[in-house]
């Protein structure tokens, strides 16, 4: 028999899968059959779900069926699939324009965590992989996930310094928090070379209700980085950016879940 870490929770999602499959309702007695549990040992997790309306009790019938807030749950899951395409969609966006590789990531403690891409058709271009994760320091999209923090929080999140990479690593805290507060300033963040010698990549934070959520960055190989190529990455940056971001604010997204997905 497989061993459970927590019978009551596992009781609590019992009775929810059970009622998802039974629309018509079932009482008390028959939940207790289903899940082969005693009613003492349900009826106070039930009389809770049905109080916080997770669980709808019909006082006609005696019957529990799912409640308006499980609705709201699943609705809730539903829109951060949405939104994960629709930012997909985006990033496509940026790619067919651009012609180079465009990546979402997140910041993990002290280091950006890339958790999708869209791929160029060139040749010739970077290749990354999501699930990776680089010192956020030294990027352009971890430098967009960093730009709401003060001084003393970046080097909170350094305790042992900024390690060099390349000759231009940024290695000093002052020069990052310049850096960073810049981005506040122009919307996006710009590197070159800090983590290797052969990129340009250019980023932008996005925000929901004032708080960073995610980044995007394009990535460009060092020998097609011409300035028209950079100013137009930038432009494409920014004008996603503000289309992402009027949608989680319209579509009222947690974003918190948005990042679980399956991407």
């Amino acid at each position: 028999m497989k061993k459970t870490e927590h019978r009551p929770t596992e009781r609590v999602l019992d009775i929810l899968e059970l009622l998802s499959s039974h629309p018509e309702g079932l009482t008390l007695t028959e939940i207790s059959d289903k899940i082969k549990s005693p009613i003492s040992t349900i009826y106070p997790i039930v009389h809770t779900m049905s109080e916080r309306k997770f669980l709808y009790a019909d006082k006609n019938t005696s019957r529990y069926s799912i409640g308006i807030s499980s609705y709201s749950v699943g609705i809730s899951y539903a829109n951060n699939t949405n939104v994960f395409k629709f930012i997909k969609m985006q990033m496509q966006y940026i790619v067919n324009q651009a012609k180079e590789i465009c990546q979402l990531g997140v910041l993990d403690k002290n280091e950006v965590f890339y958790i999708a891409k869209v791929e160029s058709d060139e040749p010739i271009r970077l290749v990354s992989s999501i699930g990776k994760k680089f010192p956020a320091y030294c990027t352009a999209m971890g430098k967009s996930l960093l730009c709401n923090k003060n001084l003393d929080e970046l080097k909170e999140l350094y305790p042992e310094g900024l390690k060099a990479y390349t000759k231009n690593t940024v290695t000093n805290f002052d020069e990052l928090y310049k850096q960073t507060a810049k981005i506040k300033i122009d919307g996006f963040a710009s590197e070159f070379g800090e983590l290797n010698d052969y990129q340009h990549c250019v980023a932008v934070p996005l925000f929901n209700n004032e708080k960073i959520v995610a980044a995007l960055s394009v990535s460009i190989p060092a020998f097609r980085a011409s300035s028209e190529k950079i100013e137009l990455t930038k432009k494409l940056l920014l004008e996603v950016r503000s289309e992402i971001e009027k949608y989680l604010t319209e579509n009222h997204v947690n974003t918190d879940m948005l990042l679980y997905g399956d991407y």
